[in-house]
């Protein structure tokens, strides 16, 4: 992954007309991004605030090049409309949809292998990129740009790490997303590999949560690749065995998926760990 990945010129909404997708949208086109385009089959002829809609991607692509596509498509459509961006061969796929099933998403991974796509997410909330592009949910108002690397499994403290910064005037050059579900398109080592490659990066937060083992293969990138400071928080230090907090991802399987263990683990590779965001802004200060 490569920052010219995320900052294609034609964006456009997969289901541009819902209440979410034109909402976001709106927020979008706020946040400097060029969104040219939406879908919504049925509505082609309409728009959103002279944002044309069409049928399909085809159809779009009959009048203009498409880099990106975020998707807002209700979770039993999802898996078509991340199908059909696939099969138009758009580089990057950012699907905020949740609740789509494991099923699905595991015929989507399968065609995601053999195709030249990236996909963020699904149940993400996107790609901030503070003062440049916002594809997704991220609100931009409380980012600053600057030059820290944010990668999380969690939206909210997302938005409360990026918040927590920026009235500390620490800006960040990149804040992605990549959702909690526990089969997703890109994972803690595809950014992290991003963030260590960019020279405007200069230090980077890692947001993990309980269940699955995603943490443990960032921590071992991170001390074999990464140069660069890392800062960690993983959430849940209080979560009971068994039950789903949020995330379909995120339920605790046994002890090695605890927030403890992962917390250990990263601290034992070398990486800043803290048990709160507040701390870790602390420690980054």
């Amino acid at each position: 992954m490569n920052e010219s990945l995320l900052t294609g010129k034609n964006v456009i909404v997969q289901g541009i007309t819902g209440s979410h997708g034109a909402f976001h949208t709106r927020a979008m086109v706020a946040a400097g991004t060029s969104v040219i385009a939406g879908t919504s089959p049925g509505k082609a002829g309409q728009d959103i605030d002279g944002i044309p809609v069409y049928n399909s991607i085809a159809d779009i692509q009959s009048d203009m090049a498409v880099d990106t596509s975020v998707i807002f498509v209700p979770a039993a459509h999802a898996k078509a409309a991340i199908l059909e961006a696939i099969a138009a061969k758009i580089p990057l796929i950012v699907c905020i949809t949740e609740g789509i099933p494991v099923h699905d998403m595991l015929q989507i991974k399968q065609h995601l292998e053999k195709s030249g796509s990236r996909l963020i997410g699904p149940n993400c909330p996107g790609i901030l990129l503070p003062g440049q592009t916002k594809l997704g949910i991220i609100p931009a108002s409380l980012s600053l740009p600057g030059t820290v690397g944010i990668v999380s499994r969690s939206g909210t403290l997302t938005y409360e790490a990026m918040a927590d910064l920026t009235e500390r005037g620490i800006g960040q050059k990149y804040v992605i997303g990549i959702g909690g579900d526990p089969i997703k398109g890109t994972d803690f080592v595809d950014c992290l590999e991003l963030f260590q490659n960019d020279p405007d990066v200069d230090s980077i937060v890692m947001i993990g949560e309980i269940g699955g083992t995603s943490e443990y293969s960032a921590a071992d990138y991170i001390a074999e690749h990464v140069t660069k400071p890392v800062y960690a928080y993983v959430t849940g230090h209080h979560a009971p065995a068994g039950v789903q907090l949020g995330h379909a991802g995120a339920i605790l399987g046994g002890e090695r998926e605890s927030a403890a263990a992962k917390t250990a683990y990263l601290h034992e590779k070398g990486i800043h760990t803290t048990n709160s965001i507040t701390t870790l802004v602390d420690l980054m200060s």
